[in-house]
């Protein structure tokens, strides 16, 4: 089970750092949404705030507002350095919106956040509550049916030393479908826009590069549940794998295929 205690303040600062991918599929969503002046968004899994201040500063403008939403208080705490009038950041999770009365915003955002939630259904029926008539939702998330290389990697090595498992916790894991977001989605009571999937190539540095990232953005989950010589046999193993991807300057090229979806409230 994903587990939110596990942050360092290293981790959430690193995190901020190194989630230039994460930041760039929330740009994607935010064309999606064509939010305009005067509107007012939610971002579910904000993070450290770097989209949430992208639409604040440059979306919504000074008559519309900005609510970023985070379990994590380390990475609330740098996003809170962000804020501003029309941006605001507050501890807490998708599954219970009470704070935020009924049809309360024009767009809700969920980036790169929804393969960590396992309770999906209850996180839908929230956002949809506090959508105004007409609102929007932009998901993006990790495919079931496409899973990224690293997580390959680790769904291949895990087989070869008899530790396979359905899902890999630290690595996305309560992935959907393409059928099943539009399922959810559309059980919500949403009328599903679009729902597509995008590859996207990652480009790193070295493979310490890979791992930390990993790391970072699992908030300290990354093969965490097992044992602490278990997992750094694990690592090796992932790190000797790796080595395949490296490119000739060294740096090593990975890819990723993400869900994005939009959806309306009708």
């Amino acid at each position: 089970m994903t587990s939110l205690t596990l942050d360092t303040p290293e981790l959430a600062q690193q995190y901020d750092e190194i989630s230039d991918p994460q930041y760039e599929h929330g740009q994607f969503l935010l064309q999606a949404l064509a939010l305009k002046p005067g509107d007012k968004l939610l971002d579910i899994g904000a993070g450290t705030g770097r989209l949430s201040e992208l639409v604040a500063r440059h979306h919504v403008g000074p008559a519309g507002h900005v609510t970023a939403l985070e379990p994590l208080p380390l990475r609330v705490a740098i996003a809170r350095g962000r804020a501003s009038a029309n941006h605001t950041v507050e501890v807490g999770q998708g599954e219970d919106l009470s704070r935020f009365e009924d049809n309360q915003f024009d767009a809700v955002i969920l980036n790169s956040v929804y393969h960590w939630l396992p309770d999906k259904a209850r996180v839908l029926a929230e956002s949809f509550r506090v959508l105004k008539p007409g609102g929007r939702i932009a998901i993006s998330s990790a495919a079931r049916e496409r899973p990224h290389d690293i997580q390959q990697i680790i769904s291949r090595i895990l087989g070869q030393t008899g530790l396979g498992r359905s899902h890999a916790i630290g690595s996305t894991p309560y992935k959907v479908s393409f059928a099943e977001l539009a399922k959810q989605l559309e059980h919500a009571g949403f009328l599903v826009d679009e729902i597509r999937i995008r590859r996207f190539a990652d480009r790193f540095g070295d493979i310490q590069a890979v791992l930390d990232f990993s790391a970072a953005s699992s908030f300290g989950n990354f093969l965490n549940e097992f044992l602490p010589e278990v997992r750094g046999k694990l690592l090796a193993d992932i790190h000797d794998a790796l080595v395949q991807y490296r490119q000739a300057d060294g740096s090593l090229l990975l890819y990723r295929n993400l869900l994005f979806a939009v959806g309306r409230k009708i």
